[in-house]
């Protein structure tokens, strides 16, 4: 099994700047991926940023410029580095995690947070 933990999200103005972490732990044989969603109220959940094993990134077009993926292999966690943050980032934000577990029969499975609650003022 694999649990993923959420660092708390918060209240920012617009322009400020928030960082959120994800730890993964549990039996772990390796990650192929973490990455960050975000679910606005009424919209679907959207890709916001990922990172893979071989250290390939991508961002969605609206974050661009203004967020950061980044990943602590030995601890097994992912941040998002969210500067320049605006009012439409306002968005419950979900670690997401492709990972192999341990033991005789190894696989690759999807891991998600419990989600976090971003909210930027204007």
């Amino acid at each position: 099994q694999v649990q993923l933990v959420e660092s708390e999200g918060g209240l920012v103005q617009a322009g400020g700047s928030l960082r959120l972490s994800c730890a993964a732990s549990g039996n772990i044989f390796s990650i192929n991926a973490m990455a960050w969603y975000r679910q606005a109220p009424g919209k679907q959940r959207e890709l916001v940023a990922i990172v893979t094993s071989s250290g390939y990134t991508n961002y969605a077009d609206s974050v661009k410029g203004r967020f950061t993926i980044s990943r602590d292999n030995a601890k097994n966690t992912v941040y998002l580095q969210m500067n320049s943050l605006k009012p439409e980032d306002t968005a419950v934000y979900y670690c997401n995690v492709a990972a192999v577990s341990s033991g005789s029969i190894r696989t690759t499975r999807i891991y998600w947070g419990q989600g976090t609650q971003v909210t930027v003022s204007s």
